[in-house]
């Protein structure tokens, strides 16, 4: 699918890290972006400096995450690309000297991360139903982002690798579903990214996480995810599949 000037593209969890990334590629691309996220400030930012719109959504709210959609979709030639990069964690082990793991923030990351990222894609999917079909006769490609926890998950992260490992498990039926409309879905699981979270550590510790990684060993940066992101786009054989983007990095235990 060619990115086209005015092409419409939503990017939830666009304000920062992943998400801002991709949000800057796409426009950059000539899309049309609609920036969805929690964080205003920073989307508000983020929009005006690279001609995008925003709009404040949690993406676990129906109406919040309809209305993004509708908005990327009043583009011309309506919604053509969604990327969903909104997520969240917790690190808890499933029993431990405190008990038993908290079910209530076991749900909540399964809601934000899983059901969030369904709620966008069922969304997206639906309004690009109704595009007129390209060349291929395709209609738009939702991208979801996942993680290599989903397949390597560490001491402590069963909520968020249950969560991603959902996101890798909707990938291949959600694609077969939206096949006969010209629909694809792809996800991404990354690595360890050079995103806000990892920010926060110190810069021996960030080295040293970037230097586990086989290679390049280093940490991924933000704009190699969103460069997928415009390759998926671009290739339409590219369907339901999960691609790691993590330098053949194994996570070990711990």
């Amino acid at each position: 699918m060619k990115l086209t000037e005015g092409t419409g593209a939503l990017v939830a969890g666009g304000a920062s890290g992943l998400g801002a990334a991709t949000s800057r590629a796409l426009a950059e691309a000539g899309a049309q972006v609609v920036i969805a996220d929690l964080n205003a400030e920073k989307g508000e930012a983020l929009a005006a400096e690279i001609g995008a719109s925003f709009v404040t959504a949690d993406v676990t709210d129906a109406d919040a995450a309809g209305a993004a959609v509708e908005q990327a979709a009043s583009a011309d030639g309506g919604l053509r690309v969604s990327v969903c990069c909104a997520g969240i964690g917790w690190a808890e082990r499933v029993a431990h000297k405190r008990g038993a793991h908290n079910l209530e923030f076991f749900a909540n990351v399964v809601k934000v991360n899983l059901i969030g990222s369904f709620n966008v894609l069922r969304l997206a999917a639906d309004s690009m139903s109704g595009n007129e079909p390209d060349a291929e006769g395709e209609r738009g490609v939702c991208v979801n982002t996942a993680s290599i926890a989903a397949y390597d998950g560490q001491i402590g992260q069963i909520a968020y690798a249950a969560s991603k490992g959902g996101i890798v498990g909707m990938t291949l039926p959600a694609a077969r579903d939206m096949a006969s409309r010209g629909v694809r879905v792809m996800t991404i699981a990354p690595g360890l990214f050079d995103t806000p979270l990892l920010a926060a550590l110190p810069e021996e510790a960030r080295t040293a996480l970037g230097e586990g990684i086989p290679f390049p060993s280093r940490l991924g940066r933000p704009d190699e995810y969103a460069h997928l992101v415009l390759e998926i786009a671009a290739n339409p054989m590219l369907n339901g599949e999960t691609i790691r983007l993590d330098g053949a990095l194994r996570m070990p235990p711990k």
